[in-house]
């Protein structure tokens, strides 16, 4: 791959549209689209998981002259009907993937939602009552989907570098501003052994919306935050985040 070309990437996550939105991206969209290669969006794309809200985001989309790929978020599947949603913004130029990868500009993109579970040594594990079992068991399962995802680049598409595309954080580094009592649900460092392992080159995700735009896992692999309250705390002008890869 000595003669991949850099790819721009913009990424944003927690749009939150509501359905009295629209109009509210169109100019933003734009702007992405002559400043950037591909977009992400990083989960909780609806504000109360509505398809009409979906639709809204949907009209605003044609306003983007650049692939887009992303994730959907907890506030997605708030009303059971994130299949709706899916239908509603999978589009030719629009991607939505949970567990599946997609490859733009000879860069390969994995996606999942994630999930919580705590951090490090904080970690909740599988012991107890049923219903803590079931809560650890969704983020093993997260993270062994994106894993799934990770290795099937691995094996397609063996040199091109890797990037992932969640909702929830895999490093306690990039939540930090937010309440401490409240780590488990923003994240899981289960998340973390996948895009380790498999080498990835940058991590997107958002959902915590106090927390810190830049972290890093092992071997220094940047993670960052694009909820969109942090790029508005962090940047004074542009609603989105890009980086060169």
């Amino acid at each position: 791959m000595s003669t991949r070309e850099p790819i721009k990437i913009a990424a944003v996550g927690d749009l939150h549209v509501k359905n009295n939105d629209k109009g509210a991206w169109k100019a933003c969209f734009e702007e992405i689209s002559e400043l950037a290669d591909v977009l992400l969006i990083c989960g909780d794309l609806t504000d109360t998981g509505d398809e009409e809200e979906a639709a809204i985001l949907a009209e605003e989309l044609l306003s983007l002259h650049i692939p887009a790929v992303g994730v959907l978020g907890n506030h997605d599947h708030e009303k059971g009907r994130q299949k709706l949603i899916r239908q509603t913004l999978t589009t030719s130029n629009f991607q939505l993937l949970d567990g599946e990868s997609v490859v733009i500009k000879d860069t390969g993109f994995a996606g999942v939602k994630g999930f919580g579970g705590g951090f490090d040594r904080y970690m909740l594990s599988m012991f107890g009552e049923d219903a803590m079992k079931a809560f650890v068991q969704e983020s093993v399962n997260e993270s062994m989907l994106l894993d799934r995802a990770l290795a099937r680049l691995e094996q397609e598409y063996p040199e091109i570098p890797k990037v992932a595309i969640l909702h929830y954080s895999p490093t306690a580094e990039t939540v930090q501003g937010e309440p401490v009592e409240i780590f488990p649900f923003l994240g899981s460092s289960l998340l973390a052994e996948p895009l380790v392992r498999r080498q990835v080159s940058a991590v997107f995700h958002g959902h915590a919306h106090a927390g810190q735009l830049k972290g890093s896992l092992k071997d220094n692999l940047a993670v960052y935050n694009v909820a969109l309250p942090v790029l508005r705390k962090h940047q004074q002008e542009k609603d989105f985040f890009i980086v060169e890869i």
